[in-house]
């Protein structure tokens, strides 16, 4: 439309005659520089009312609307930070707590292998001590075995040599007379 306008202006400014006076000396000696054709700003400006005057309420709806968006989504993602950090502590609390179950669980175990140690030791002690006397009381009986086969050997030997004695002293006639006596000493005869 400013387009019509323009090139209605300059159709009447031609039309005047070649020398150009009034609005067209105006026109060319200050509208019309090349390049800077006013027209053209006077078209933009009104094509920019034109579209702030349409657009202004569906914009605003639209940037109200997308405000209201974002302000829900900042609500939401502080809302999710604060769980996360509730979620965080109550983590970083139970892991202390863990921590400390570690730590009295790892004392618990060592007083109990420094107690079950102990406990072995004593075991060990009283089991070499059981042992010992076991082989003391084996001892003391091979040596009591030991001793009465050496006194039955002794008697042995003792009963060999007294007969091995007597042998050799008795003939046929202390025999006899042996034999006798022991007949005698029985009651005789019957």
């Amino acid at each position: 439309m400013l387009v019509f306008i323009n090139s209605f202006v300059l159709l009447l400014a031609e039309t005047a005659g070649n020398e150009k006076t009034g609005f067209a000396a105006f026109y060319d000696n200050y509208l019309n520089i090349p390049g800077f054709e006013a027209w053209k700003f006077i078209n933009l400006a009104v094509f920019v009312l034109i579209m702030v005057y349409l657009l202004r309420k569906p914009l605003s709806d639209a940037f109200k609307a997308k405000r209201e968006a974002i302000r829900a989504d900042l609500i939401r993602a502080e809302e999710e930070k604060q769980a996360a950090l509730a979620q965080l502590t109550s983590a970083e609390a139970k892991l202390v707590v863990l921590e400390q179950e570690k730590a009295a669980i790892l004392q618990r175990a060592r007083d109990e292998v420094a107690a079950e140690k102990q406990r072995i030791i004593a075991e060990a002690e009283a089991e070499a001590q059981k042992m010992r006397q076991q082989s003391e009381s084996e001892i003391a009986r091979l040596a009591q075995q030991a001793r009465i086969d050496l006194r039955r050997l002794s008697a042995e030997e003792s009963i060999r040599l007294a007969e091995e004695k007597l042998r050799s002293r008795v003939n046929a006639q202390s025999d006899g007379r042996l034999v006798k006596a022991s007949i005698d000493a029985i009651g005789g005869l019957n």
